[in-house]
């Protein structure tokens, strides 16, 4: 047998047979199933979105979002609302098992406790099927956990005080300067914490009253109620007149009406 352009090889033993790798087939070969990624089928999704999106857009011009009033680090009344996605949380802390002396539970063991189920669970079901009746342990997890998270949101809104979150966010006094001395030396330091920062409601109540006298309102603060305590002997006299008349003389009004008379006087 000659070496070079002359050799013809037959076979070998040594190598394996192999079949032709399979490659993908063209769309083209399924007309009306499938189409081209680019720019076909992104065209769709950019369409969905801009769709999606500006009606979005509008929804937020029709209806925009409620704004409540400045924070006021000094309020220590005012009782915060979370968003939509956290009130499960929220409601939480309000049970017996979870507040107060046990408030650790329900902050840190509660939603420790869920978040390393869900990370532990490639290992507490590991099956491979695929259908959820075959998959009990992943299946119930998640049925419970959808249940508790449903359950606990909806009650958070159900029995919350809208009406005075509603009334912290509106009420307003026309006439209240945050300037004053009198505000700003006595009423800050010895009102606000209850009242609210803008002395309309916190744990304790707003002070809406027009027909308030200054006597009466001295006679609350010197003597205090059954929830407020009496100021006698920690303010002297004359502090104690200047916040009787400083909130007797306050003038109730709204955002709304505030607002529309300072573009009246403007």
């Amino acid at each position: 047998m000659k070496r070079g352009k002359g050799l013809t090889f037959v076979g070998d033993s040594r190598i394996q047979k192999y079949d032709k790798p399979k490659l993908n087939r063209d769309y083209s070969e399924f007309p009306g199933r499938t189409e081209e990624f680019f720019p076909d089928y992104l065209l769709k999704e950019w369409l969905v979105g801009a769709v999606f999106l500006i009606g979005f857009l509008c929804l937020t011009v029709a209806h925009p979002a409620p704004l409540e009033r400045m924070a006021d680090p000094t309020d220590t009344g005012y009782i915060p609302l979370p968003d939509w996605y956290f009130l499960f949380l929220y409601q939480i802390l309000k049970y017996t098992y979870a507040s107060g002396p046990f408030n650790i539970v329900g902050a840190m063991i509660i939603p420790g406790i869920a978040f390393g189920a869900l990370l532990l669970a490639p290992w507490l079901d590991g099956k491979k099927e695929r259908h959820w009746k075959k998959r009990p342990v992943a299946t119930g997890m998640m049925l419970i956990a959808v249940g508790i998270i449903f359950y606990t949101t909806w009650e958070s809104v159900a029995y919350h005080d809208w009406d005075q979150q509603a009334k912290q966010g509106q009420i307003v006094f026309s006439n209240l300067d945050a300037e004053d001395p009198v505000f700003n030396d006595l009423i800050r330091t010895n009102c606000t914490s209850c009242h609210g920062g803008e002395l309309a409601g916190g744990s304790g109540p707003n002070l809406i009253e027009p027909e308030l006298a200054p006597e009466m309102v001295e006679a609350f603060v010197r003597n205090g109620t059954e929830n407020m305590p009496a100021f006698e002997g920690q303010l002297t006299d004359e502090e104690i007149t200047a916040i009787s008349e400083y909130v007797a003389g306050l003038e109730l009004t709204t955002k709304d009406e505030a607002a529309n008379t300072e573009e009246s006087a403007e």
